[in-house]
C-alpha cells in the first residue's frame, strides 16, 4: 500500500472561516491568483504537528498517540489579526492569527514530544499557533514581493471569532494540481474534566 502524507491539527468552526474568507477578500482581490496560492474555506486548520509520509501500519500507532496526548480539558481560543513568515516585507507564508491559553501550547509540545518517541522528525521552529490562508508563489520578483507586503500593510483584522477546541484530529492529505485534498483519518475528543 502506498504511504499517507498526515499530520495533526485542530479543525477551525465554519463559522470563523467564513468570517476569514469574507474578511480577507479585498486582501485576496489585491493580490489574486496569480501571486497566491489560497487555501480553500473547507482547508482551514490549526497544524499541530506534521507528521509527513507514514505507511497504513503507522497510522495506528499515530491514533494511539493523539488520543493519549488529547487527555486535557477542551479550551477556547481567539482567531483574529493578519501576519506573514518569514517577515512582512518577504512573505511566503499568509496567515490569520490564534491568541491561545497555554493549554494549546501544552497540547503541541506534548504531541511534538510523543511523535519524537515514536520516531518523527522534531519540528526546530518553535510553536507559532495560525492560520495558512495564503502562500506567495515562488519564485517572486522584487515589484510583486512590494505588492504583497503592501496589500498586508493596508490590510487590518480585528477579532474574528472564539474557537472552542474540543478534539484533535489526524488528517491525511492528498497532493493533487488543483490543490491538497484532506480527509480526516481519526479524531481524539479532548477530555471533559481532565
Amino acid at each position: 500500500m502506498t504511504p499517507s502524507r498526515v499530520f495533526i491539527a485542530i479543525e477551525i468552526p465554519l463559522p470563523i472561516r467564513q468570517a476569514i474568507h469574507a474578511q480577507t477578500e479585498s486582501l485576496r482581490a489585491a493580490l489574486g491568483r496569480g501571486l497566491v496560492r489560497w487555501v480553500p474555506v473547507e482547508n482551514m486548520h490549526l497544524t499541530l504537528k506534521f507528521i509527513g509520509d507514514v505507511s497504513p501500519a503507522q497510522l495506528d500507532a499515530l491514533a494511539q498517540m493523539t488520543t493519549a496526548e488529547a487527555a486535557c480539558a477542551p479550551f477556547s481560543m481567539e482567531v483574529g489579526g493578519l501576519g506573514s513568515f518569514p517577515t512582512p516585507r518577504r512573505a511566503r507564508v499568509i496567515w490569520i492569527g490564534i491568541h491561545a491559553p497555554a493549554a494549546l501550547t501544552s497540547l503541541q509540545r506534548g504531541l511534538e514530544s510523543a511523535a519524537a518517541r515514536l520516531g518523527y522528525e522534531a519540528e526546530e521552529r518553535p510553536f507559532s499557533p495560525h492560520l495558512t490562508i495564503g502562500r506567495v508563489k515562488q519564485p517572486v520578483s522584487a515589484g510583486d514581493r512590494q505588492k504583497v507586503h503592501a496589500a498586508l500593510e493596508e490590510t487590518r483584522l480585528g477579532p474574528l471569532g472564539r474557537a472552542d477546541v474540543t478534539a484533535v484530529h489526524l488528517f491525511k492529505s492528498d497532493l493533487k494540481p488543483s490543490g491538497a485534498e484532506y480527509a480526516c483519518l481519526f479524531s481524539a475528543p479532548l477530555k471533559t474534566g481532565a
